[in-house]
């Protein structure tokens, strides 16, 4: 497992350990759909409707993962990044998320407690980190790096339609098969955002 930043490929020894109920295979190959402008929508409404179930225990709601991105083909799943003070402290806020018709999925005591839950209908990915975790602000800025950049967002998606036309036995792996084109992302996104730091130091005012 990398602490630093995503998941190493994982082992369905790991898997198994750290879902929630019957690890359950692909049923048939992963689908991608055309961007859909409701997805920003949806988002929004989920969004909304969480805030109202978990009041001040949400610090922060924010869209991620391929429907966040315009013009990007993607599974037609939400994924929302849920930001609470301590995600191990599931006594906080799993209970109204699951009185919600959310279910914990995934919990990953290893992974910077990370929780996921399945939203109603399976629609949503709820992923829940605890406030200051660095995969948040490793998520956002890939989600910010494809929106920005034409030739990032291509290498991902062509890399995402290669990858479906395989046979996978879990989301998971198939996730994982995508790492070499994210780190190359990030790389670049990393490289820009550091470049803007020291043109805005050398720009200060003495």
């Amino acid at each position: 497992m990398n602490k630093e930043g995503s998941h190493a490929p994982l082992s369905e020894d790991y898997l198994r350990a750290n879902t929630v109920g019957e690890l359950k295979p692909l049923s048939g190959p992963i689908q991608l759909v055309d961007y859909d402008p409701e997805w920003p929508r949806r988002f929004k409404d989920e969004a909304e409707r969480l805030g109202g179930i978990l009041g001040e225990q949400a610090l922060r709601l924010e869209h991620v993962g391929s429907t966040s991105v315009p013009g990007l083909a993607a599974k037609p799943i939400i994924d929302i990044v849920l930001v609470v003070v301590d995600s191990a402290d599931e006594a906080r806020y799993a209970v109204a998320l699951e009185q919600a018709g959310y279910s914990l999925r995934i919990r990953e005591p290893c992974w910077y407690e990370h929780r996921m839950f399945k939203g109603p209908g399976n629609e949503v990915n709820l992923h829940v980190f605890s406030a200051g975790c660095p995969e948040i602000d490793r998520m956002l800025m890939f989600r910010d790096r494809l929106r920005s950049s034409e030739s990032d967002r291509e290498l991902y998606a062509q890399t995402k339609q290669k990858l479906v036309l395989q046979q996978w036995k879990y989301t998971q792996n198939y996730a994982d098969a995508k790492t070499a084109a994210i780190e190359e992302i990030l790389s670049r996104a990393r490289a820009v955002a550091t470049e803007e730091k020291h043109a805005g130091q050398d720009g200060a005012d003495p």
